[in-house]
């Protein structure tokens, strides 16, 4: 395992490699040089470019314990609402997205990087997420959390709309109403796509 000194470096190279010239432009020989360590030491630490971005991401969006927090307000919809529009920021900040969309891109090719993708982010955010909607009361909490972040990935990743200022909040208010045991339902989503 790499020195935390080295780590920063290196994520700071792969990151500004990716930045200037996309996915197609960083390799092992290019993050060592702009790291200035040996082609050696990365590879003591990861097989490859994929894993080396998908460690930055890691290092990224977990909080400082190392864990996936979800707001917990006490109200469910105001909770979900914040979770949705952090996760929103996180993926349209322009420091953030090329790297946010390099994983994307090598985890297509790279199976071993998949799964780690799945098993080290993925499934730990969507646990933390179905906890708070199971607290919540929401039926079927596991698909819920899906059905609550597909959207976002869906329009971030294919560019299909816009994220509007409104958007979040009536996104939660209709998986809420699609998962909310009947006996609770809530008011009808005002307009808005």
């Amino acid at each position: 395992m790499a020195r935390l000194r080295t780590r920063i470096l290196v994520f700071e190279a792969a990151l500004t490699l990716v930045r200037e010239g996309g996915l197609g432009s960083i390799s092992m020989e290019g993050v060592a040089a702009r790291a200035g360590v040996s082609k050696q030491t990365l590879y003591r630490t990861w097989p490859s470019t994929g894993a080396i971005l998908f460690d930055a991401l890691l290092a990224r969006s977990f909080g400082e314990d190392g864990m996936v927090h979800v707001p917990n307000s006490g109200d469910l919809a105001v909770d979900l609402e914040a979770l949705v529009v952090a996760t929103i920021v996180e993926l349209t900040n322009s420091t953030q997205e090329p790297l946010l969309r390099a994983v994307t891109a090598a985890i297509q090719s790279d199976e071993v990087l998949a799964s780690q993708y799945r098993e080290r982010l993925l499934l730990p955010e969507l646990r933390a997420i179905a906890d708070r909607l199971r607290q919540g009361g929401v039926d079927d909490p596991d698909s819920a959390a899906e059905l609550l972040l597909g959207p976002v990935f869906h329009r971030w990743l294919l560019r299909t709309h816009a994220f509007e200022p409104d958007w979040a909040g009536l996104h939660v208010q209709r998986v809420l109403r699609a998962t909310t045991p009947r006996t609770e339902l809530l008011p009808p989503v005002a307009g808005g796509q």
